[in-house]
């Protein structure tokens, strides 16, 4: 697989008042959550040098390929949790992964069997990274949203949502998309996964109706990345060789131990 996204340097406030500071990023929990659920993993994100001690584990784990950086120009996330899995993003510097240029992907993509591209601060780069991705031969392309994007950008995101093979957004991104979870539609041929915090998620694109997934219990700490580390583990999943609602069912159990912990420690951990 290739992730196309950014490692970030988040501070995350906790819905029990604490304050904490954690390596983070769309494309970086995508990809650890890929790593972790038996995929060999490429992640396209600048790359800091030096390497923040926060950040080497992912860097140990993963093959980071990408634009070398300053540290200084790392995406920065500030986010609220809120508890139910309910978050806002405070603020977002996007440094150097505003900068991530179509041109930085590998010139023969045929070898993945997944491309994925992760928020990158604009829907439209997102879908410039799409269409490159297809004239280097990519097989499948997934892409995922957020919901500053979805309600101020939606028209990118609907194209974007148009050319992708794979999709994955959360229940707050269907709403604003399709006007209900229910009402979320995919193109003949393509899967759309809708995340439903601890209601589980839903895999639309199998059966008339989709196909609804039960969440399983978990102690909420801290939900940053969760519906990433979803998706990196649907994506590993389906590269293996397994049915959406099998790797969907598995990304569930992943992402329920990922929101125990803070930051990415399950998907740095030695267990499968």
């Amino acid at each position: 697989m290739l992730v196309v996204g950014g490692a970030s340097l988040d501070v995350l406030h906790l819905a029990d008042g604490r304050t904490a500071t954690a390596a983070g990023g769309a494309g970086l929990y995508t990809a650890l959550a890929a790593r972790q659920a038996g995929a060999r993993v490429t992640l396209l994100a600048p790359r800091p040098d030096p390497m923040p001690e926060s950040l080497r584990p992912a860097a140990e784990r993963l093959t980071w390929i990408g634009p070398v950086i300053a540290v200084e120009d790392l995406m920065r996330l500030e986010i609220a949790h809120h508890g139910g899995g309910r978050a806002t993003l405070v603020s977002a510097q996007w440094g150097a992964v505003a900068r991530l240029a179509p041109d930085a992907l590998p010139a023969d993509l045929a070898a993945f069997d997944i491309i994925h591209i992760a928020a990158l601060g604009a829907a439209r780069r997102q879908r410039d990274f799409l269409r490159a991705a297809r004239r280097r031969g990519a097989r499948r392309i997934s892409a995922g949203t957020y919901a500053r994007a979805v309600y101020g950008e939606t028209d990118d995101v609907r194209a974007l949502f148009a050319g992708a093979d794979l999709f994955f957004m959360n229940e707050n991104e269907a709403n604003g998309l399709f006007g209900s979870v229910e009402q979320a539609r995919a193109r003949p041929g393509a899967l759309l996964f809708i995340t439903l915090g601890e209601r589980g998620a839903r895999v639309v694109g199998v059966g008339e109706a989709g196909v609804a997934l039960a969440g399983l219990p978990a102690r909420e700490v801290d939900p940053t990345g969760a519906g990433d580390s979803f998706c990196g583990a649907v994506l590993a999943g389906l590269a293996r060789g397994l049915t959406p609602v099998e790797a969907a069912r598995r990304a569930v159990s992943l992402a329920a131990r990922v929101i125990e912990a803070v930051g990415p420690a399950a998907l740095l951990s030695q267990e499968g």
